[in-house]
């Protein structure tokens, strides 16, 4: 142990006063005093001394002092050693078997030295203690001087006016400091730590209570490899054994390594944990928007202070997905943006929804082109031009304190999509390595269910298209009956359906409706749509009834793959005033006589085309000037909240209760009984009879 550990005794550092207080070093070990004369009597005898050997000093004075207190087995040696130091021999020192007053032998330790007066008489000073005590306190001061100099732990002890008065070899190790650079000087003084003004009032407290603080966390000076010292401290009242207070210890372990691997396994539980809740919440349909929401909506703000998905506009638009250039300049559509609180940073981000072109020298484009991350940890007012859209939008993420930023790409099965832009500003943390393969995880995640919704939205649109394209377009001149109709896709996120509707001129001045819904969705279900309506148009013209042209339909429906469809098919006859239906497992139609209350058709159900085998009835009821007739899919109807009936009541209550126009009456259905996030496609259909004119008379009696 270095002499600076343990500096040399000197005045009570508790006061400027001596003190009187027992319970000092001499107290605990009892030392008694006694002086005899050259003939070895007794002549002065400490009130230590009647402690230690039990006689009085009324008992004591004045006798010899060998017989009195040395058993006789040592007593020959004793008086031997007191010859010698009577005669200059110098001072001796060791154990003896000395006598008790109850007759015990006791061990006494013993220190022996020669007195003079001021006339020249001799005397010899004894002082002794027990011997067993003596040995504890040796041993306890061996023990402590061998911890304090080589304890692996840093120890420190000051005094009352917190100043260091101790500093061991492990506290200058672990803090790269000599105790010289310690001792004497106050803790304000010495600790350079950036906690030091949170540790003094604890010292202080410590000090007041004698409530020790135990594993405190405390950082220390940066290490040669950059990371921030991290100790552990203890800090504890030192108390003599009569209790007064001589200051504060404090113990110091460099838990550095363990602080930093500690963190470093928190931050890859929360990696684990961000990774897994992508997967429960990134792509939870098939809506491209929504899919990217999610993605910003994950990694702010636990991540990033402001996220950005972009993704390339030719990748949205273009035919061949992969087909974007290797450089250049990018123009990119922003998806999603999302901020953890109100920021400049979101008005210098693009609008969500509009394209936007980046030059080259962009970061983003860097990313989108390369396929390759790209990290500015500390970025400067240099970098802001390429990170930003444009000059106004580089000083908005100045006046926003964007300070680190990050970009990886959104890659799905061998294609860059586009770039997800991460930005910390309050998050005091720049991104560093583990949050570039942490972002380029969930961007991969993400990227696969952004990839899955653009192709659904390809194929969704091109489905609907198609449907689009296979039905009627313009109301038909019919004979003696107004039509309205409607086609409503389901929700953006559920494929186009197979619904369709029809009303058929026919050569006899009859009309022929329909309405129809082939199972499945997507471009087949729409593509084997035209194929049923084609063939209904076809059958229509040879003035069939609708049982028969059901028939036909079966057959033919049997014969595609796997395709089956409801259908209602109705022939007016304007002449009759009836009309003629035929169901093949459809939803039944509605007829709204006029002035009375709508009903549900009791029709014979029958199957679905394409079941095969099961005949099909027509039922004729009469249809008069100004009655209508509706027919539907069930998609107006049928949800998965409430019951058909309750739906049904709800059609036949809405149609009893308007009196508007046909097109108002497909709006006034449409819109109260269909939801946002339907999912089934609608056809609907409304005819309404009228009194022939003369013009349809005329067409009427050619055509007969």
């Amino acid at each position: 142990m270095s002499a600076a550990a343990f500096p040399p005794a000197g005045p009570d550092p508790a006061s400027g006063e001596l003190a009187v207080e027992p319970g000092g070093l001499l107290d605990v070990l009892g030392v008694a005093a006694v002086v005899v004369d050259a003939t070895g009597r007794i002549v002065l005898w400490s009130p230590q001394a009647e402690a230690i050997f039990g006689y009085p000093a009324a008992e004591a004075l004045g006798r010899p002092a060998a017989p009195l207190l040395v058993s006789e087995h040592q007593r020959d040696e004793v008086l031997s050693l007191f010859e010698r130091v009577m005669s200059g021999g110098g001072p001796w020192a060791g154990v003896i078997s000395a006598l008790h007053r109850d007759g015990r032998t006791i061990q006494v330790e013993f220190r022996n030295t020669r007195l003079q007066d001021d006339e020249g008489g001799l005397y010899a000073l004894g002082l002794a203690t027990d011997a067993a005590t003596a040995r504890r306190v040796e041993q306890d001061l061996a023990l402590s001087s061998r911890l304090v100099a080589h304890s692996p732990i840093g120890l420190a002890v000051l005094d009352s006016d917190l100043r260091f008065v101790l500093v061991n070899p492990a506290l200058e190790r672990i803090d790269g400091r000599t105790a010289a650079s310690y001792l004497g000087r106050t803790f304000r003084e010495a600790v350079t730590s950036p906690d030091a003004d949170e540790l003094e009032p604890a010292l202080r407290e410590v000090l007041e209570t004698g409530v020790p603080v135990l594993s405190r966390n405390v950082r220390g000076s940066v290490r040669s490899d950059g990371k921030e010292q991290v100790w552990s401290m203890s800090l504890y009242r030192l108390e003599t054994s009569g209790q007064r207070v001589v200051g504060v210890a404090a113990s110091v372990v460099d838990i550095t390594d363990q602080h930093h691997a500690a963190r470093a396994a928190a931050r890859a539980r929360r990696r684990l944990a961000v990774i897994a809740d992508a997967s429960e919440r990134v792509g939870t349909t098939l809506d491209l928007d929504l899919t990217a929401h999610e993605l910003a909506d994950l990694v702010v703000p636990e991540f990033a202070d402001i996220a950005a998905v972009d993704v390339l506009e030719d990748i949205l638009t273009g035919p061949h997905p992969g087909g974007t250039r290797a450089s250049g300049p990018a123009v990119f559509r922003a998806l999603a943006v999302k901020a953890a609180y109100p920021t400049p940073a979101e008005e210098a981000a693009d609008p969500v929804g509009k394209p936007a072109r980046y030059g080259a020298e962009r970061l983003v484009t860097q990313c989108a082109r390369t396929g390759r991350p790209v990290l500015v940890q500390h970025v400067t007012d240099g970098d802001l031009p390429r990170i930003a859209r444009a000059g106004s939008a580089a000083e908005l993420l100045r006046q926003a304190g964007i300070h680190s930023y990050l970009a990886v790409p959104l890659r799905a099965r061998g294609v860059v999509l586009g770039v997800l832009d991460l930005k910390r500003a309050r998050n005091s943390q720049p991104f560093d390595r583990d949050d570039v393969l942490l972002a380029g995880e969930l961007a991969a995640r993400a990227a696969v269910a952004i990839d899955n919704a653009r192709w659904y939205r390809q194929q969704s649109q091109a489905a609907l298209a198609l449907q689009s394209h296979l039905l009627p377009h313009g109301p038909a001149r019919l004979n003696g009956l107004d039509v309205a109709y409607r086609y409503q896709p389901a929700s953006a996120a559920v494929e186009v359906g197979g619904d369709w509707f029809d009303a058929i001129p026919l050569t006899d001045g009859r009309t022929a409706l329909v309405v129809g819904d082939v199972m499945g969705s997507g471009i087949t279900a729409a593509a084997t749509m035209g194929q049923v309506r084609t063939a209904a148009r076809t059958l229509a013209g040879l003035g069939l009834p609708p049982a028969v042209i059901l028939t036909h339909l079966d057959r033919i429906i049997a014969d595609l793959d796997d395709a089956m469809a409801t259908c209602v098919y109705a022939v007016y006859d304007p002449s009759q005033g009836s009309c003629s239906i035929s169901n093949a497992g459809h939803p039944p139609p509605v007829h709204v006589p006029l002035g009375r209350a709508p009903r549900l058709l009791d029709l014979p159900t029958g199957a679905p085309l394409g079941v095969g085998g099961v005949p099909f009835e027509t039922v004729e009821i009469a249809f008069d000037a100004g009655d209508e007739l509706v027919l539907y899919t069930d998609g107006l109807v049928e949800t998965r909240d409430q019951d058909i009936d309750v739906r049904l009541a709800a059609l036949t209550d809405l149609l009893g209760q308007s009196s508007l126009p046909l097109e108002e009456t497909c709006d006034l259905l449409l819109g109260a009984l269909r939801g946002p996030d339907d999912h089934d496609d609608v056809a609907l259909l409304i005819a309404r009879a009228h009194p022939l004119s003369g013009t349809e008379d005329g067409r009427e009696e050619e055509a007969s």
